[in-house]
């Protein structure tokens, strides 16, 4: 049997009230499971409606989906994983009860486990309140299903298999052999460094039970995606698009097309029901409109959590109201693609700023350069970290494993390499003939010193830059370059990363950014680039260095 699981003109469906959920595999077997799905009753609804009767059309073919891929010939489940991406108040915690509960009475496996697996205890009774309640309201189903609310747990009395909703904050979930596991609000496990083999322990029964599933339900972070979360969405778009081949892994996402949000259309709310399928059923549309213009008037920082939450649309930069002002300005500088050898290329001079590089901290390296002719500057860094910094900040494990995968962030095997590569960066740029000075933080600098020696850059080229208030200059500086558009970045996640940890503190004659105001978040390459701005606005005499660099054979060697 052949068929895809790939919806390269999602965006074409969705813009014209098309569906992008396909057509059910087996659709006598979807059908037979949907005559239980349907007749469900959305108990805190006006009249206890049944979900045939109260959701829109798209709840319908959803479940019908899921239980489609299942061919009762073979027993084998032909479609093993699913993704329903949507923004909130779309029926999400509705589904989640319905399609388990579902699935609980079409088994029939003996003692077969399903498991609905929520971040927190809260929304693990978000999932399971709803569940009990259809439970409760049919006499047929309270004859068949025994619930246990203390347990949050429903058992079928003739099969003996149950569904349980476990609490990942909670309770033990090592163990499992389930057959079928939902993964409620997946974008909260992306934060939690034990997120990975926590589901892994949940899903590992699946191996052994082909007619098992995963679902991953869940709506957009209201952070830059990170974890298990941005992985799993990053891999269900490549199957939407077509980019991946995997027929057994189906994607829903509701979201904007990236033309829609570049262009600003995707904030006009005569467009917002393109992404909210459930629009005049859950989402009220007026309601819709109000918070959006609430959150206009809150500031940018909300407007951007609205738009994660209520549109599905990612942040790669997150917001808060004391967030540096500056980071309001950084994403539309980004020149995606640019790195450090468009630098050495187009540049006449470059400057090195570097801070951190504690065990609990970050390496931060932000390289400047100023243009020839046009006198813009350019912007690159990286970033290192020991192992230890998983463990001493695990809050925030999870996305630098993410940057380590982009590319933006090395992480160490041993104390020492961090230096030498932070050296060997600079040492490249100098042999280019395009450095001018290195900026460092005059504390704890010593071990940076001394690598530098060894790739002999001369102490004359290293600078101690004076921290606290009397930045306030470099980061004015840098503020003002972004919002006039003389200073381009190369759209690096680490940086989004660092200009959305940085708070903002006022003093009696500053605007200060410091390391004890973002907490356990990083900031180190941010501070290194207004390290690197204090030396660049200082107009450094331009060094040349192109000819001398290509003849040299040292173009490309940094990337």
């Amino acid at each position: 049997m052949q068929w895809t699981t790939a919806c390269p003109d999602w965006w074409r469906r969705l813009s014209v009230g098309e569906s992008i959920i396909p057509l059910p595999l087996f659709p006598s077997e979807a059908e037979e499971s949907l005559e239980v799905f349907k007749g469900l009753k959305i108990v805190d609804a006006p009249g206890s409606p049944t979900i045939e009767s109260a959701c829109a059309p798209w709840v319908l073919a959803f479940a019908g989906a899921v239980f489609g891929s299942y061919n009762s010939e073979t027993g084998e489940r032909l479609i093993r994983e699913f993704m329903l991406c949507i923004p909130k108040k779309n029926s999400k915690s509705t589904i989640a009860a319905a399609i388990m509960l579902t699935a609980l009475v079409r088994n029939w496996r003996l003692s077969a486990e399903f498991i609905i697996l929520a971040p927190t205890k809260e929304i693990a009774d978000n999932a399971f309140v709803p569940a009990k309640d259809m439970v409760n309201n049919d006499d047929e189903l309270k004859t068949l299903l025994h619930v246990q609310p203390h347990l949050r747990l429903i058992t079928h009395r003739e099969t003996g298999a149950t569904l349980k909703v476990v609490a990942a904050d909670s309770d033990v979930v090592g163990g499992k052999k389930a057959v079928g596991v939902l993964i409620d609000e997946t974008w909260l496990f992306g934060k939690n460094p034990k997120a990975a083999d926590m589901i892994r322990e949940a899903t590992g029964g699946l191996l052994s039970r082909p007619e098992g599933f995963i679902i991953w339900l869940t709506t957009q972070s209201n952070e830059p995606p990170a974890g298990v979360f941005r992985s799993k969405l990053n891999y269900a778009r490549g199957v939407r698009d077509g980019r991946i081949n995997d027929n057994r892994f189906l994607p829903i996402i509701y979201e904007f097309s990236p033309e829609m949000i570049k262009s600003g259309d995707a904030r006009k709310p005569e467009n917002f029901h393109l992404v909210n399928p459930n629009i005049n059923y859950s989402v009220d549309r007026p309601t819709l409109e109000r918070l959006f213009m609430q959150a206009e008037i809150d500031g940018e920082a909300e407007v951007r959590g609205f738009l994660a939450k209520h549109l599905n649309i990612e942040i790669g930069l997150a917001l808060m109201s004391d967030n540096w002002v500056g980071a309001e300005f950084w994403e539309p500088q980004a020149k995606e693609g640019m790195r450090l050898d468009d630098l050495l290329e187009q540049c006449e001079v470059i400057v090195v700023g570097g801070d951190g590089g504690g065990l609990d901290d970050l390496l931060g390296l932000s390289a400047i350069g100023r243009v020839r002719e046009s006198r813009i500057w350019l912007h690159w860094a990286h970033a290192w970290a020991h192992p230890s910094v998983l463990e001493r900040r695990k809050s925030e494990a999870p996305r630098l494993l993410d940057l380590q995968a982009t590319g933006d962030l090395t992480i160490v095997d041993k104390i020492g390499d961090d230096v030498d590569q932070f050296a060997a960066i600079v040492a490249r740029i100098n042999e280019s003939g395009l450095l001018d000075k290195v900026g460092l933080d005059p504390a704890g600098i010593g071990a940076v010193l001394d690598a530098l020696a060894d790739v002999g850059i001369d102490e004359e080229q290293i600078v101690g830059i004076s921290q606290g208030w009397k930045l306030t200059g470099a980061i004015k500086t840098t503020e003002r370059r972004l919002a006039d558009g003389s200073l381009f970045h190369c759209g690096q996640p680490l940086m989004a990363w660092a200009c959305g940890n940085a708070k903002g503190v006022p003093s009696a004659n500053a605007f200060l950014i410091t390391k004890q105001a973002s907490g356990t978040a990083k900031i180190d390459p941010l501070m290194a680039t207004f390290n690197a701005v204090s030396l660049m606005a200082l107009n450094p005499e331009a060094r040349g260095g192109l000819d001398d660099y290509l003849n040299n054979g040292f173009f490309g060697l940094v990337g």
